[in-house]
């Protein structure tokens, strides 16, 4: 195989980082220098930030190397390669000579040949074909080739995936990387991935002059998406992979240190709206906030998927606002120009103050994700969003919850009449949440007997109070869902974490004191 799995020359770099790296530091610190303990990670992240920022250097060049398929990691557990590299370029100027080289290999293109430790570059003389933006590079020899049909295509949906991202949804270019790929056009590497777990990638490369947060970069995508490697049409995966890919070189161009959850939970949204037909991002909705609700919507999970799952949050908004809001997010995030580089919520909750807010919006998200079919175009083939139910009966007419309930996120409760609620009977809901900094919500569902969905916020004092009454009778309400969201966005950033700003929560675990009680009209 092309691929060598470890070389010994690679384990003896990586070991040498690890020696260099986790040397204990001489007791007296020299002058000049401060000493600063770090801060405990918050309990909802996991541990280590997520885009490098205090991390060893020796976790992140581990962490890349498995991305791209070269070190222990099983397919399962391989990191995001996109987001390995990019924390790699972030790692790059505290990685000393011998780490810079070699992070220097793992973020080279694939032209760059003998300058990838792997010999992972390309063996064979490369060729190019260029559209009106973008140019394809590949090879006719090795297993990286690639047949010139194959090549037209994907030179065929990357300039159509261009068009989409950029002249459509109006989102800033990918920067220039001046003539590194042979011209000024954008460049895609084609090579053998899929015997390594991976569909594509996209890697900065180099910094904008004058823009300290913007880079260019360059894209890597399977030589051929093979059926028996990916599990379907060809085609469909380099339409949704090409998508994806390419909108994180669009991001690069904005901010490439950007919050992950941010990066990766927009390009799988974009992606769909892009490949409507085919549906592969549904393959993430267990692990997002439609399978897992009471998981932050911030949450970046090195080797897993909630960062993905949650592309519905964006496709909530874009259904009720227009696509627009996403890139009017994304304008907030960047850099350059007017853009204010906010972090991640930071320019969410801004972008939403002007459309009802976030606590409203990030409710109702919660809230329809209990029945989705009645809430995405597409909904009905999602499963709907894990609930408590009770049944509320006139011997037993009070329920009553406790939940704790952390950032960007929800619970939800749903209330069933018994037959002896039959008729004149209302539920009254009374809510003692947190005090109204902490961002609390609730909102009541009523599903009626005619298949009629009716929605009543519950209106909250400063103290987190509130209650609502709604009809109960069972000949006219099937059930009632009474969804508590916590909506707080408040952080202490930097703090080395994998959510927004790397930063702890400061509203984790709230407290909802719930009590729903049946009473004759």
């Amino acid at each position: 195989m092309r691929h060598r799995p470890l070389s010994t020359a690679l384990a003896l770099v990586v070991a040498t980082l690890a020696t260099a790296l986790a040397a204990p530091p001489s007791t007296a610190a020299p002058a000049g220098t401060t000493v600063v303990a770090s801060a405990p990670a918050a309990p909802a992240a996991d541990p280590g930030p997520a885009a490098g920022g205090a991390e060893s250097g020796t976790t992140v060049l581990v962490r890349a190397t498995d991305a791209l398929g070269g070190g222990g990691a099983t397919r399962a557990d391989r990191p995001d390669a996109t987001l390995a590299l990019r924390d790699l370029f972030l790692a790059r100027a505290r990685l000393g000579e011998v780490g810079d080289r070699f992070a220097g290999g793992l973020l080279a293109r694939p032209t760059d040949g003998d300058r990838d430790p792997y010999a992972d570059g390309y063996s064979a003389r490369q060729r190019q074909r260029c559209g009106a933006k973008v140019c394809v590079h590949w090879v006719n020899r090795t297993e990286d080739r690639a047949s010139r049909a194959w090549v037209d295509t994907t030179l065929r949906v990357m300039g159509k995936v261009w068009k989409h991202h950029v002249r459509t949804l109006g989102y800033r270019p990918p920067a220039p990387d001046g003539r590194r790929g042979g011209n000024a056009l954008f460049d895609v590497y084609l090579k053998d991935l899929g015997s390594k777990g991976v569909y594509g990638y996209c890697a900065p490369e180099r910094k904008v002059p004058g823009e300290s947060k913007q880079a260019s970069g360059f894209c890597v995508l399977d030589n051929d998406f093979a059926r028996e490697q990916f599990g379907r049409r060809p085609l469909e995966t380099l339409r949704v992979t090409a998508a994806h890919e390419f909108f994180h070189a669009i991001q690069f161009a904005h901010d490439f240190g950007e919050d992950p959850w941010l990066m990766e939970s927009t390009a799988t949204w974009i992606e769909g709206r892009f490949a409507a037909r085919v549906d592969d991002n549904r393959i993430y909705l267990p692990y997002g906030q439609l399978g897992r609700p009471g998981t932050s919507l911030d949450l970046y999970e090195p080797s897993g998927y909630a960062h993905y799952g949650n592309w519905t949050f964006w496709e909530f908004l874009a259904d009720r606002l227009g696509p627009d809001v996403v890139r009017d997010v994304w304008w907030r995030a960047g850099t350059g120009g007017r853009m204010p580089d906010d972090y991640s919520t930071q320019a969410l909750r801004r972008v939403l103050a002007e459309h009802g807010g976030l606590r409203r919006r990030f409710a109702a998200y919660a809230a329809g994700n209990t029945m989705p079919a009645r809430t995405y175009p597409e909904g009905s083939a999602y499963a709907a969003a894990p609930v408590t139910t009770r049944r509320v009966t006139a011997s037993r007419p009070r329920v009553r919850l406790a939940p704790r309930i952390d950032h960007l996120s929800s619970r939800s409760v749903v209330l069933r009449p018994g037959r002896s609620l039959a008729r004149r009977w209302r539920l009254e809901v009374r809510i003692d949440g947190p005090d109204a900094v902490r961002s609390p919500a609730a909102l009541v569902t009523v599903r009626r007997a005619d298949g009629s969905v009716q929605r009543r916020q519950v209106r909250l004092d400063r103290t987190g109070a509130g209650r609502v009454r709604v009809a109960f009778g069972r000949r006219a309400v099937r059930t009632v869902t009474v969804t508590l969201a916590n909506a707080s966005t408040r952080v202490l950033c930097d703090t080395g974490t994998s959510l927004a700003c790397q930063g702890s929560p400061l509203d984790d675990r709230v407290r909802f004191r719930t009590t729903a009680v049946a009473v004759r009209r």
